[in-house]
């Protein structure tokens, strides 16, 4: 009978057949009141789910993510049940887990409202206190749909007929409803607590094809303690004030218009940073030997086609037919451009590493509803960069590339920053002996970092692996944004080749390098994790003169052009209105400092500062304020 293998690499034998509940109770008593999942063999499993050969066995609790997991699939069937009690007629569709909660589309004539939304989870805590026992069931797929198109459930009939004939049809009971699911499932509806909330409802195509019946989604999250649930909540409001639109708006920093959407219309202050990024990175960029190079926005279709991007990314690239009936697109990425560059001229193994860095402006056609302020647009700015380099080399410069990027988000306050390490595809080009190579240097760059990091497995891209730098902010979220990626395919289709020592011809290897990954994105960010006060020295406008009546604006024009000889950036608020006035709406504006003139400053030649979120004030003698705060206008590294 079954030996069951735990992680600590102990066994346990069993006489007969036992499940994974059973399992647990061998194990201790405490451990199977907190257990909630198993694996078998790496699949996740009920705990009821009957175990009849050796295997390896996990036993998961709320504290792990798959327990916690298992806790918000059976909170979406619990908000289905519901809503199915309060709403008779409503049709369920789907409802995954997704980050930090869970959602489930209906199909229902009338739509909810805020105060269903309160119904609903009110009727949810009901049925949690009711300790609904949970069984799955496999059925015969015929006796599926029949059943599910008698209820009224086209959609869930629907599904059904799309799942592979070699799979079981599972259908999950809560009590005497049911509901179509993989699973696995909690024992009972009773075992999720009560730590849930629902957080919106929103529009949502069947099966996500604009084509299709529009559905309602209902979002909720879900948690393992209302200590957690609290928590989470509170960073849900806290974002909310850290919003980058709001803040942008606030801030005028930019905006966006119907005409173009996915668009930024930058603003005298938002540009203003976004070049503050971009000369800050050049000067990183020049020390580290990159060679910065511009290339056309729009490429002959021939070029996409020879790269692959154009049966791979045809369908978001924007496209223009010329009146010769040539057909163009805007380009989507740099990469092609810059082999361009690479290919003009012979190169030799003495050329490389060869570092080709461009602030690349690129298109993208996004849906219209993935749209999402600078986080998610259609035109963009990338801090790409491609490195050409032997095999021999791919080590050293994945090392040096990832010491440049923690050191860069370091200056711009990111110090706990994660890695994710993924190989090599199932599907994917080049030689294994190459892969080897360039997985080999890879994870040596990503254990160098000494990081946390965590490997995607069979999650690299087809042409080679990849790192991705995840950015944790202010607030404890999550934000995926550099990566560097090594490309053994695109330079030999397009013809890349440089002299070896041999004199024989190779193709060299290719390194994909984005830090910001998006300028945009990346402020967006920024603006985010420091609620828009940011560091000194990006700051958009570092410096607002106030002169405290008319009959000083001669000297604060005076003062603000020596802070601006000096590098850092300032303006002079002579408008008519009061001295508080102008307070409360620079403040808003987030301005570092707010310098205030008058007569005490005009006869001592100084200003009195007041700092952005205090009340305090300090009067400086001006040379001694370009002496200090100049100091200051420069990124730690430098």
């Amino acid at each position: 009978m079954p030996i069951i293998t735990l992680p600590d690499g102990n066994n346990i034998d069993f006489p007969n057949k036992v499940t994974g509940l059973e399992v647990a109770e061998k194990i201790s008593k405490s451990l199977a009141k907190q257990a909630m999942v198993i694996s078998v063999d790496g699949e996740l499993k009920d705990l009821e789910h009957l175990i009849e050969k050796d295997c390896s066995v996990k036993i998961f609790t709320s504290k792990n993510p798959e327990g916690l997991e298992t806790i918000r699939h059976d909170t979406a069937h619990i908000l289905a049940m519901a809503v199915q009690e309060l709403f008779p007629g409503t049709q369920v569709t789907i409802g995954p887990v997704i980050e930090n909660g869970f959602y489930y589309d209906f199909a229902r004539k009338d739509p909810f409202t805020e105060d269903d939304l309160t119904k609903i989870e009110n009727k949810m805590k009901e049925i949690v206190d009711r300790d609904e026992i949970t069984k799955r069931e496999v059925w015969d797929r015929n006796k599926a749909i029949d059943h599910f198109k008698k209820k009224g459930e086209i959609y869930k009939a629907e599904l059904i007929e799309a799942i592979p004939e070699n799979e079981d049809v599972s259908i999950y009971f809560h009590g005497d409803w049911h509901d179509l699911c993989r699973g696995p499932h909690l024992s009972s509806t009773g075992k999720i607590g009560k730590y849930f909330k629902l957080m919106k409802v929103s529009g949502a195509y069947w099966r996500g094809d604009s084509n299709n019946e529009m559905l309602q989604r209902i979002y909720g999250t879900s948690w393992a303690s209302q200590k957690d649930l609290d928590e989470h909540l509170k960073r849900i409001e806290e974002a909310e004030k850290r919003d980058h639109r709001k803040l942008g708006k606030e801030m005028d920093l930019f905006h966006f218009r119907e005409e173009s959407p996915g668009s930024v219309f930058w603003h005298e202050r938002g540009w203003a940073l976004f070049q503050k990024l971009i000369n800050y990175m050049r000067s990183r960029q020049d020390a580290a030997g990159y060679k910065e190079v511009n290339t056309p926005e729009i490429l002959d279709r021939q070029l996409w086609e020879k790269s692959g991007h154009w049966e791979k990314y045809g369908e978001n690239m924007y496209t223009s037919e010329t009146p010769d009936e040539k057909v163009f697109a805007i380009k989507p990425m740099n990469c092609p451009g810059h082999i361009q560059v690479f290919n003009q001229g012979l190169k030799s193994y003495r050329d490389l590493p060869l570092r080709i860095t461009e602030f690349g402006k690129v298109h993208r056609y996004e849906p219209s509803g993935a749209l999402h302020g600078l986080l998610r647009v259609r035109a963009f700015t990338q801090d790409d960069a491609h490195i050409f380099c032997a095999e021999d080399q791919i080590t050293s410069e994945c090392l040096n590339v990832t010491n440049l990027i923690l050191d860069i988000y370091k200056d711009l306050g990111f110090e706990n920053v994660i890695l994710k390490y993924a190989d090599r595809p199932e599907v994917r080009v080049g030689d294994d002996e190459v892969w080897d190579k360039a997985e080999a240097s890879l994870l040596e760059a990503v254990k160098a970092s000494k990081l946390e990091y965590s490997i995607n497995k069979g999650e690299g891209a087809f042409y080679g692996p990849k790192i991705e730098f995840v950015l944790r902010d202010a607030i404890g979220r999550d934000w995926q944004c550099g990566t560097l990626q090594v490309d053994l395919n695109l330079p030999g289709r397009l013809d890349a080749s440089y002299v070896d020592k041999d004199g024989t011809k190779k193709v060299p290897v290719m390194l994909h390098r984005a830090l910001f990954g998006s300028l945009e994105r990346f402020i967006g960010i920024l603006i985010e994790n420091y609620a828009g006060k940011f560091p000194f020295w990006i700051s958009p406008l570092q410096t607002m003169v106030i002169p405290i009546s008319e009959e000083f604006n001669d000297y604060a024009i005076e003062v603000s052009k020596k802070i601006k000889d000096a590098g850092i950036s300032s303006a002079v608020d002579i408008k008519n209105n009061n001295l508080n006035y102008k307070i409360r709406d620079h403040s808003l504006a987030k301005i570092p400092l707010l310098l205030i003139c008058g007569k005490k400053e005009v006869d001592s030649n100084s200003v009195t500062i007041r700092r952005l979120d205090s009340n305090k004030q300090e009067n400086m003698e001006i040379d001694l304020f370009l002496k200090t705060f100049s100091a200051l206008n420069k990124a730690s590294s430098n």
